[in-house]
């Protein structure tokens, strides 16, 4: 018998938008590795695939992450 239950704990007024059933949570109802939050809004929640795909663009086109380092240092011998 185990002395701990893991349990999905959440306050009210959190939002969450669960990667698994694709929609918007209040508290989380889904584990953490399904989810993405929390978000103080259900508006926030429910843009949240769109909040991703914006931050992932801002991050490829980011000029630090692509320093001038492709080409080289990769690790195979040519």
């Amino acid at each position: 018998m185990a002395l701990f239950k893991r349990r999905t704990v959440g306050k009210a007024g959190e939002w969450f938008y669960c990667l698994e059933h694709k929609k918007v949570e209040e508290g989380p109802e889904c584990p953490a590795k399904n989810r993405f939050g929390p978000y103080e809004t259900r508006a926030e929640a429910e843009r949240a695939m769109d909040t991703a795909r914006e931050r992932n663009l801002e991050w490829e086109n980011d000029p630090k992450w692509h320093d001038g380092d492709r080409g080289t240092g990769g690790g195979s011998a040519s």
